[in-house]
């Protein structure tokens, strides 16, 4: 009997943890909708990965209804083993921006055809790879030593020179999830690491972060370990990725109010769009200074947004790559159908 009841409060127990767990990574799952998009993401250097089993996460734009977007850097945290991190994004739709929160998977699901660099070029991740219960590093594209990291490679990767911070409207990254992405989409995911929610909570509270000061251009862009915002450890931004523009409503006024039509999860993959109105605001919005349109112009007007070019063989590993440059190169996405007439788009 004392065996029996012992196995009925396990399996309890296991259920509370399981229901705990949903629960918390939904919270974290669950975007914010606002009315002005991120400014382009910023130009800097990978540092050094601190040793085996650290994964890299990208820097991101997120948000503050006091002060508006900030920089949350990039960092390098202990990955649980056999799981690849999904970046989250911000989402153009329906008049406003979602963001849908990244996690950890075993596949890396659809992030926005973002590209943040360093192994994300905005499908997949060329970064490196699990092999059994150890992470290689694919040196190309990410600053490891062979000292400290002996599990190494390398692989042919590509160029792409886009810093856009979102996805869809005008602007945005005009990318939707291939039928692999969506696949991972629906795995079984994990929330954010708690390293990870702490480095971006710390980064809410330094007012430097925050586009309004740095325009696009954060004195702390990348650190080697989470949390850790030392001058030892921090990397800051070579440059904007873009012309910054001032949004032309307050924080408060950006800010949306969240319902169940406009929240961005994790699970989401793509929300569909609706392109902006001629006049340049977003369908369905009355014009009001930047709202609905993007908070940034291309890094470089002179080429098509997606330019991407295969880069030369790999050379000796320089002590800091930058980021967007030596992507892996995107898988195909499927075509659109033709139209009947058969002629070329």
């Amino acid at each position: 009997m004392n065996r029996n009841r012992a196995v009925v409060r396990g399996l309890l127990l296991a259920v509370v943890i399981l229901i705990f767990s949903a629960a918390s990574f939904s919270q974290i799952a669950v975007g914010i909708s606002v009315r002005v998009g991120p400014p382009a993401l910023p130009v800097y250097a990978q540092p050094l990965c601190p040793g085996p089993g650290y994964f890299w996460t990208p820097g991101y734009w997120g948000w503050n209804d006091d002060a508006g977007y900030y920089w949350v850097p990039g960092t390098w945290v202990v990955a649980p083993v056999g799981m690849l991190w999904t970046p989250g994004y911000w989402g153009w739709g329906g008049g406003f921006y979602a963001w849908h929160a990244g996690y950890w998977g075993p596949h890396v699901g659809f992030y926005g055809g973002i590209n943040y660099g360093f192994g994300y070029g905005g499908v997949g991740f060329g970064g490196g790879e699990w092999r059994g219960g150890a992470f290689f590093y694919n040196r190309t594209v990410t600053n490891v030593s062979v000292t400290n990291v002996t599990n190494v490679y390398t692989r042919t990767v590509v160029v792409n020179e886009n810093h856009t911070a979102f996805n869809g409207g005008e602007g945005g990254v005009a990318a939707r999830p291939t039928a692999q992405e969506e696949a991972a989409g629906r795995e079984q995911h994990t929330a954010p690491l708690a390293e990870q929610t702490q480095h971006e909570h710390l980064a809410s509270q330094n007012r430097q972060n925050f586009a309004s000061e740095n325009h696009g251009r954060p004195a702390v862009a990348a650190t080697a370990r989470a949390g850790d915002f030392s001058s030892r450890s921090a990397v800051s931004a070579r440059s904007a990725g873009g012309e910054y523009h001032a949004p032309a409503m307050s924080p408060k006024e950006a800010r949306v109010a969240s319902t169940p039509g406009n929240k961005g999860t994790s699970n989401d993959g793509f929300r569909p769009f609706s392109k902006p109105s001629n006049n340049g605001g977003s369908a369905g919005n009355t014009a009001h200074g930047n709202e609905g349109r993007p908070n940034q112009t291309h890094a470089s007007q002179s080429r098509p947004q997606n330019e991407s070019h295969t880069a030369h063989s790999p050379q000796p590993k320089p002590s800091a790559p930058q980021q967007s440059h030596k992507l892996s190169p995107p898988p195909k996405r499927p075509a659109p159908p033709k139209p009947e007439h058969h002629k070329g788009r």
